[in-house]
């Protein structure tokens, strides 16, 4: 049974692949430059995350991702931002890495709000290893598991615009513009695996907006929509209530796939901690007891450097 569900897990990704290739994140709002370069530098200054989720929690072979971000303005007049984005993603015996730069270049367009446009790039690489000794093999002639798939090598090139006040928000990218092929289809003995094995661009646009309820109670509503060629429309949407600009708690809901708590601590004005719970809402709920996400934010202040206004975002 065990070998079955990590075979299963597997042939699912695969046969999915067409689709949501990249990892899923809850937390979406504290975790922008995954998805958009243009969001490198933005926060003025130096910022470190790092992001760990655990998907489908007690079904073996189940989706496991971390990510590490870390980006700053530079320049003189820091109109350019800088970044590092680094992801690991393992289901079943399949684990993908991706090493990637982010630079970003803004344009004040007004200064009474500090609105700003930038625009970014990322490019990086992308390595996926297959392990499949982990997998039962119904067939071990199978020709589609004759040949492993050690470090194979990728190209990622995205771009992407994002636009930002104090209080609003919103932004556009696609992360790859690569239609990378992940098996070379010539040596599987004429199996038909090219239309199962190709990444598909993933368009991303997210947006939100911080309310004040009062003095010491915000409301920062947000969404993000993701499209992939072949595959269902992913909508997020979350609402969290801050609380004397110290704690976070909230609720998100995926279109058709789950919903989510959440809950931020401002531990210190240069250290957040986020943490969320996904429940699903489609038929794999019974095979799992839910996704946990922690996300850990460093901002590093100059000693010189006041914050006027904290950023929410």
């Amino acid at each position: 049974m065990k070998g079955f569900l990590i075979a299963l897990l597997f042939l699912l990704a695969l046969y999915n692949a067409q689709g949501q290739q990249d990892p899923q994140y809850t937390q979406y709002m504290y975790n922008t430059q995954i998805v958009n370069p243009a969001y490198a530098g933005s926060r003025e200054v130096m910022s470190i995350g790092v992001l760990g989720r655990t998907q489908w929690l007690s079904l073996e072979g189940a989706p496991q991702t971390g990510t590490f971000t870390l980006n700053s303005p530079i320049g003189v007049s820091k109109n350019m931002g800088l970044g590092l984005s680094i992801i690991y993603d393992q289901i079943g015996p399949a684990t993908e890495s991706n090493a990637i730069v982010d630079y970003s270049y803004s344009i004040q367009l007004a200064r009474h709000n500090i609105s700003k446009l930038s625009f970014g790039l990322k490019a990086g690489i992308d390595l996926l290893d297959v392990d499949y000794t982990k997998l039962n093999i119904y067939d071990p002639n199978d020709p589609f598991f004759q040949n492993t798939v050690d470090n194979k090598l990728q190209p990622q090139v995205g771009a992407g615009i994002y636009y930002h006040t104090q209080k609003f928000y919103a932004g556009f990218s696609v992360p790859n513009f690569m239609n990378s092929t992940h098996f070379d289809e010539g040596s599987l003995n004429d199996a038909d695996l090219e239309s199962i094995a190709v990444e598909r661009l993933h368009y991303f646009f997210i947006t939100g907006y911080v309310f004040d309820l009062s003095s010491n109670l915000k409301f920062k509503p947000a969404t993000m929509v993701k499209f992939v060629s072949g595959s269902p429309l992913q909508w997020d949407m979350s609402a969290n209530f801050l609380i004397n600009e110290k704690v976070a708690l909230g609720a998100s809901y995926r279109w058709n796939s789950s919903i989510s708590a959440m809950a931020g601590f401002q531990i210190s004005p240069s250290m957040f901690l986020g943490v969320a719970y996904d429940y699903d809402s489609t038929s794999i709920k019974d095979y799992n007891s839910g996704s946990y996400e922690a996300l850990l934010r460093f901002d590093l202040f100059h000693k010189t450097d006041k914050v006027l206004t904290p950023r929410f975002f």
